[in-house]
């Protein structure tokens, strides 16, 4: 009897809730991580304006130049985006390698980018996106005061920055490739639920996964 009470818990008890550790969640909380501790020093952080005015961000955490390799691997990353005044629920991006990838060496990255307009957004969830031809890209600037930012920095659809050994700096991704991550996207929200569903449509609830990441944004 004891041994079918126990079988019986077990059962009922699943070990891992629907929302529990997973590849997903696991890079959610990571690309909060990166957030946070980019944000305790506001002197070398995305100017409050420049970031006040982005339309989306994504954040790519601990990015090697092994995920690069022969074979079509792709950096992966979480966007979230502003609607109605508040960031929406994050879905998963992919970033494809570009000239820069060579230049980044052994040592993990961290890339955070900022999309700066509705139709920086349209481009990103058509399909995959081509920085540099198709979206404008440009190294962000850094620090609290934005009036620093170059002309092309202010006309740029997506600013794009890199934090690696400690040091957060604008990067040139120009020849690289970003797109929506569908496979994970629908891992975490369910089959047949888009990116463009959740960042747009309001289609989705928000997972008590994604909190972390959220609090990150509102700096």
């Amino acid at each position: 009897m004891g041994m079918m009470v126990l079988i019986a818990m077990l059962l009922g008890n699943p070990a891992v809730p629907a929302d529990g550790p997973t590849s997903q969640t696991k890079r959610i909380t990571e690309a909060a991580d990166v957030l946070r501790e980019i944000h305790a020093a506001p002197d070398k952080d995305v100017p409050q304006e420049l970031w006040n005015k982005a339309a989306c961000v994504m954040v790519v955490p601990g990015l090697k130049k092994a995920a690069f390799v022969v074979g079509g691997e792709y950096g992966k990353g979480v966007m979230s985006c502003r609607k109605d005044g508040a960031w929406s629920a994050p879905v998963f991006m992919q970033i494809e390698k570009g000239s820069w990838g060579l230049q980044i060496g052994a040592q993990s990255i961290d890339l955070v980018l900022l999309v700066m307009n509705d139709k920086g957004i349209d481009k990103l969830l058509s399909n995959k996106v081509s920085l540099g031809a198709e979206a404008s890209v440009a190294a962000g600037p850094v620090g609290r005061d934005a009036r620093a930012a170059t002309d092309a920095q202010m006309k740029a659809e997506i600013l794009s920055y890199s934090r690696t050994q400690g040091l957060f700096a604008g990067i040139n991704l120009s020849g690289g490739a970003l797109h929506p991550d569908k496979d994970d996207t629908a891992a975490l929200y369910g089959p047949n639920v888009t990116a463009r569903d959740v960042l747009i449509g309001g289609k989705v609830a928000t997972p008590a996964s994604a909190a972390p990441f959220l609090r990150a944004l509102e700096r």
